[in-house]
């Protein structure tokens, strides 16, 4: 890994729409890599603080976590920007068209691996929040980023279209709550937290249900 390795965080102001309804939220977009390379995870809102932030690197890719428009809003102003390719997994694909008709993307699979800064980005597909939603594991550092699949203090959000609460805790209890429990969350909104301060309460997240 390189002497250099960070992660990044930009804030981004904006609304999320779904199902008729539109909410004012602020996004985390993260920025994994070092001195000359970059991965950018989720595009939220604005393009500009994002672009700033990459501050000329190349960027390897633009991976969004799930479909949800404020999660993917300025992809493709980034991608033409940036020059790097999109990665979405292809379950959220009618999340996408809803806010990016006719524009392509690529595809982001399970078990995929994107490498950065000499450390890999491995894709967890953990549906739930969206059909597509996932989680970006780095082993080496110790990182996950986790869209809006698990934040402090419990499952993300699901009961809006595409969403389903037992899917997600299956998908947290699975596979995130099997990583190492001092592996840091970087959460696709508000404050991180680690996996051994979040698994102790999945009981607790469930007789509360959604």
């Amino acid at each position: 890994m390189s002497g250099t390795f960070r992660v990044q965080n930009v804030v981004t102001s904006g609304t999320f729409s779904l199902d008729g309804g539109t909410w004012d939220v602020d996004n985390n977009i993260w920025l994994i890599g070092d001195d000359d390379e970059v991965v950018i995870v989720d595009a939220a809102h604005t393009a500009a603080p994002i672009v700033d932030a990459v501050a000329g690197r190349t960027v390897k890719a633009i991976i969004c976590t799930h479909g949800h428009n404020d999660h993917v809003t300025v992809a493709p102003e980034l991608a033409a920007t940036l020059d790097a390719p999109i990665l979405l997994h292809p379950a959220d694909d009618m999340l996408w068209e809803q806010t990016h008709p006719r524009v392509g993307h690529s595809t982001l699979e399970d078990g995929q691996r994107v490498t950065v800064a000499g450390t890999d980005i491995l894709a967890l597909h953990t549906p739930g929040h969206s059909p597509g939603s996932t989680c970006l594991y780095l082993p080496e550092a110790g990182e996950l980023f986790s869209g809006d699949t698990l934040f402090s203090g419990g499952p993300g959000a699901t009961g809006r279209s595409y969403s389903d609460f037992p899917t997600i805790i299956g998908s947290i209890r699975d596979r995130l709550f099997a990583l190492p429990a001092d592996t840091r969350v970087n959460t696709g909104h508000g404050d991180g937290t680690r996996i051994g301060d979040e698994a102790p309460h999945l009981e607790e997240w469930i007789a509360r249900g959604s």
